[in-house]
């Protein structure tokens, strides 16, 4: 019986390894029904909603989206590797899914998904369903030709779910298109030097455009790079309204 018992312990925490290595998810309420959000690692995410799974720059493998949903709706923001990657996209189930990229990042993915593409540039919009998608401006500061993210290359997103208003950054300095924001619900805001920016810039930024609730994301879980504890005191000692939540996006 005790050896039953071990392996039975064996077998479910060898399981748990293989299938639950991901943050848990996130459960936001909307007008139709739930919002799921899934962080799986450095600047990738997955959404789900309404019968919708939308990848956001997936990368890092496909082990890491298996128990997830295939995508119906792909948002790429950059050309760099942790963003457009063609390797874990090869390896997911891609067939149903309409790629929403800017036009630098369609001309990497032509060949193997050209009939899948649709280009939005900075201020322009793609509806898909009951989804609208607004391609929003993320570049670095200044604006010369040194910048690791040029203005008009990338695309940040912004999204309605369910009447939720959702900020993804991208690649993105402290740039006055993000602190001009209005009404977001939920906001996903990088942070890592020297790509994009510290925590003071990215709290400060939160703390003018004032989303319901913020992920710090994209940070590369190096504490002396980007310390999100310290972020969320920033922006809480300030304004304790903004919900910070802290999610472990390097577990796996």
């Amino acid at each position: 019986m005790k050896k039953n018992i071990l392996l039975i312990t064996y077998l479910l925490l060898n399981y748990s390894i293989a299938f639950g290595q991901n943050t848990p998810a996130d459960t936001i309420k909307s007008n139709k029904g739930d919002i799921i959000i899934q962080p799986i690692i450095h600047g990738t995410l997955v959404l789900q909603w309404n019968n919708t799974t939308i990848y956001v720059d997936p990368y890092g493998g496909a082990a890491l989206f298996k128990g997830i949903a295939a995508p119906d709706l792909i948002l790429i923001t950059d050309i760099h590797g942790d963003h457009t990657n063609l390797e874990t996209l090869k390896g997911l189930d891609t067939k149903k899914a309409k790629f929403i990229v800017p036009s630098a990042v369609a001309e990497m993915l032509k060949d193997d998904y050209g009939n899948q593409l649709e280009i939005i540039r900075n201020g322009e919009m793609s509806v898909q369903g009951d989804i609208f998608i607004n391609a929003l401006p993320m570049y670095n500061l200044p604006e010369d030709e040194t910048s690791r993210h040029p203005k008009g290359r990338g695309n940040g997103y912004f999204l309605n779910l369910g009447g939720k208003a959702i900020y993804i950054s991208g690649d993105t300095e402290d740039i006055k298109e993000m602190r001009t924001l209005k009404d977001i619900d939920i906001a996903f805001v990088c942070m890592n030097l020297p790509y994009t920016m510290d925590i003071n810039q990215a709290a400060d930024a939160v703390l003018e455009f004032k989303p319901k609730i913020v992920y710090p994301y994209h940070y590369r879980g190096k504490p002396n790079m980007s310390d999100t504890k310290a972020f969320k005191k920033l922006v809480n000692d300030k304004n304790t309204e903004i919900e910070v939540r802290l999610k472990d996006w390097y577990s796996n």
